[in-house]
């Protein structure tokens, strides 16, 4: 997850019936560990953009003025998510992990010579997740129906590939203290 958009998109048709109380499914959204907006933000309005032009959204947020690593490879940059997604995930509709950068390119490295198919990093990001569930399902037996969103292909980051593929790639994590920069910058509305 970045925005939200794509999770958002895949989920909809199923969110309904969760919210009724008719199924079961577990919605997880995998997201950077370099820009960790459910995992590590805030619940709380915010401009949507780094210019501060649009009207206050309430999401989670890292801030508007957040910076993320100027070596995170894909393109889930943004400070915010989606106000639907921040909804349903701080109401506990879904769940929510982080995960570093070169865990990502990892299994999207294998996607590519097991399918074909070379994801795009944020792509990547839901893989991870759905190999993730799937190797629980095979320690404890359990079967399960994983879908995943596959929305890009990798070709436009070729040059994050070759990083990572020369062993030039780095995590990072941002601190406490790099969180409170961002978080610096949320407007104070009051309670």
């Amino acid at each position: 997850m970045g925005g939200g958009s794509n999770f958002g998109g895949l989920i909809a048709p199923f969110m309904g019936k969760r919210i009724k109380g008719e199924n079961n499914i577990e919605f997880i959204g995998i997201e950077p560990a370099s820009c960790p907006s459910l995992t590590r933000g805030r619940y709380a309005y915010d401009f949507g953009d780094t210019g501060k032009m649009t009207p206050l959204i309430r999401m989670y947020t890292l801030g508007s003025g957040f910076m993320p690593s100027p070596n995170h490879a894909g393109g889930l940059r943004y400070h915010g998510m989606s106000p639907i997604i921040s909804k349903l995930y701080h109401d506990g509709y879904i769940t929510a992990r982080s995960v570093e950068q070169s865990k990502v390119f990892d299994v999207a490295s294998i996607f590519a010579k097991c399918e074909g198919i070379l994801p795009a990093p944020e792509s990547s990001h839901a893989i991870y997740g759905a190999v993730e569930e799937a190797l629980k399902c095979r320690e404890t037996g359990e079967e399960k129906t994983i879908l995943f969103g596959l929305t890009g292909t990798g070709y436009f980051d070729m040059t994050a590939y070759m990083n990572y593929n020369s062993g030039n790639m780095v995590d990072h994590i941002p601190t406490d203290a790099d969180l409170e920069k961002g978080f610096a910058t949320i407007p104070d509305i009051g309670k």
